[in-house]
C-alpha cells in the first residue's frame, strides 16, 4: 500500500489491530468507522472487486423480473431475459447518461424515462426517436455494458471485477457445510429495503457474533438466547460462520418432517454466515432471512432484507401462518438492532472512544478485520483458515 494513501492512517490503525492472536484481541479502532477516506477505499478495493449479493434469484423468477442497485456507486440492472438467462448491465442511457430504472420490477423492455431510448432485455438498443437526422448514428453501435453475474444455491451474485474468481469456487466450502439444507430450495416471500444511521461494519459486526442476543434483544429472543451453546469456528478466506441450536418451540426452525438430509442436532442447528464482503444469512432448516449491506457513507448503511421457507414447508398450511408471525418478530429485532448498532456509531464517533478485547464469542469479528486488512492490502497475511 503507498505511504500516501489517504486511508494509510486508517489502514495502518487496523493492520496493529490485526496483527496479534485472537485470543489478545481487541475491537477495531474507530476510525475504520468513522473516515471518509477510508470509505472510499473500501468501496474501491472491496466493493469494486468482490461478489455483492443482490438477492434471491426466486425474486427474478419470469423473463423481464428485474432489481436494481448501486454497486460501489455504479448503478446496475440486474433481470431475467427472454432466454431465461441472469443478467446484469449497466443502469445509465448510452444516451445522455440518466438512469434507467429503479427499485423491483417487471418489464418487457427498459425504457429511458428521459428521452424514451429503449433497450431490449439482452441490453441492445431497440430504438432511438428523433436520431435519423443524426448521419453518425448506429443503433447497432450502441449497447448496456454488462456486468458479471452468477447464481449460486439461489443467490444472485453481481461483480465490477471482470478478474473475480467464479462465486461456486469462492464458497465451495459453505456449500459443504449447509448441504443438508438444500439452500437452493428456499423462496424469498419477503422483501425491504432499508437506510440505517450508523457504520456498515457495525452492523456486520453485530450480526456475526450473537453474545449480544441476551442483552440487545431482551425484549424478543434474549431469553432464548443460551451463549454456552453458541459454537463460534476460525474464520476462512472469503466468509466465516458460528452456529446456535434453536428451541423447539419454533417449529419452523426445525427440519421438516420430510427432510432426510439432516441428522441428530443438525435438524436444529441455525448457520449464522457471513459471506464476505456483506452477505448475512440467517439459515435454519425450515426458514431463512438475511441482510446484504452497502455503505452510504462512513455514517450510513443501505440494507436488502430478505427472507422466507425451505421447499420442505411449502405445502404446510400452519407453516405460512407460522412464517407470518415470524417475520413480525424480526421486524421487532430489527428495530433492537437498529438502536444499539447506531448507538455504537453514535459512541466509537466520540474523541474517548477506545476498542476493548474481544469475547470469545466475537471470533467471527476479529476473521471480519483480518478479511479487511486484507483486501486494504495485498501484502497482509491474514490467520483465517486458507482454503483454495
Amino acid at each position: 500500500m503507498n505511504i500516501d494513501h489517504p486511508a494509510q492512517v486508517q489502514i495502518d490503525a487496523l493492520r496493529a489491530n490485526v496483527s496479534t492472536s485472537f485470543e489478545e484481541s481487541r475491537a477495531m479502532p474507530p476510525q475504520v468507522y468513522t473516515s471518509q477516506e477510508f470509505n472510499k477505499a473500501e468501496l474501491e478495493q472491496i466493493f469494486k472487486k468482490d461478489w455483492f449479493c443482490v438477492g434471491r434469484a426466486s425474486a427474478l423468477a419470469k423473463p423481464g423480473d428485474y432489481v436494481t442497485c448501486d454497486l460501489a456507486e455504479q448503478p446496475v440492472i440486474i433481470l431475467r431475459d427472454h432466454d431465461n438467462t441472469l443478467r446484469a448491465m449497466s443502469n445509465v442511457c448510452r444516451h445522455r447518461m440518466s438512469t434507467l430504472l429503479s427499485g423491483r420490477g417487471s418489464a418487457k423492455l427498459i425504457v429511458c424515462p428521459y428521452h424514451a431510448w429503449t433497450y431490449n432485455l439482452d441490453g441492445s438498443l431497440r430504438g432511438a426517436p428523433a436520431m435519423n437526422a443524426n448521419k453518425a448514428f448506429c443503433k447497432n453501435q450502441y449497447r448496456l455494458p454488462t456486468i458479471a453475474c452468477e447464481e449460486w444455491l439461489g443467490w444472485v451474485f453481481i461483480n465490477l471485477n471482470p478478474d473475480a474468481k467464479p462465486v461456486s469456487k469462492e464458497l465451495v466450502e459453505v456449500e459443504q457445510l449447509v448441504k443438508g439444507y438444500d439452500m437452493s430450495n428456499y423462496s424469498e416471500t419477503f422483501f425491504e429495503e432499508h437506510l440505517w444511521d450508523t457504520n456498515w461494519k457495525i452492523l456486520a459486526e453485530n450480526f456475526m457474533e450473537s453474545y449480544h442476543l441476551p442483552v440487545c434483544h431482551a425484549g424478543t429472543i434474549g431469553g432464548l438466547s443460551k451463549l454456552d451453546e453458541m459454537i463460534c469456528p476460525p474464520g476462512r478466506k472469503a466468509f466465516n460462520y458460528h452456529t446456535i441450536l434453536k428451541d423447539k418451540s419454533l417449529r419452523i426452525a426445525m427440519a421438516h418432517q420430510d427432510n432426510n438430509r439432516l441428522k441428530g442436532e443438525e435438524r436444529r442447528t441455525t448457520y449464522l454466515l457471513a459471506i464476505y464482503p456483506s452477505l448475512l444469512i440467517t439459515l435454519t432448516p425450515g426458514y431463512f432471512w438475511y441482510l446484504s449491506l452497502h455503505p452510504k457513507g462512513p455514517s450510513k448503511v443501505h440494507i436488502r432484507f430478505g427472507g422466507g421457507m425451505s421447499s420442505d414447508y411449502k405445502d404446510d398450511k400452519e407453516a405460512q401462518k407460522n412464517l407470518s408471525d415470524l417475520k413480525s418478530l424480526l421486524d421487532q429485532v430489527n428495530i433492537e438492532d437498529k438502536g444499539c448498532t447506531e448507538k455504537v456509531f453514535r459512541g466509537l464517533s466520540s474523541d474517548g472512544a477506545k476498542p476493548g478485547h474481544l469475547s470469545h464469542l466475537e471470533r467471527p469479528n476479529f476473521d471480519f478485520a483480518q478479511y479487511l486488512m486484507s483486501r486494504m492490502d495485498s501484502s497482509f497475511k491474514p490467520n483465517f483458515i486458507m482454503e483454495d
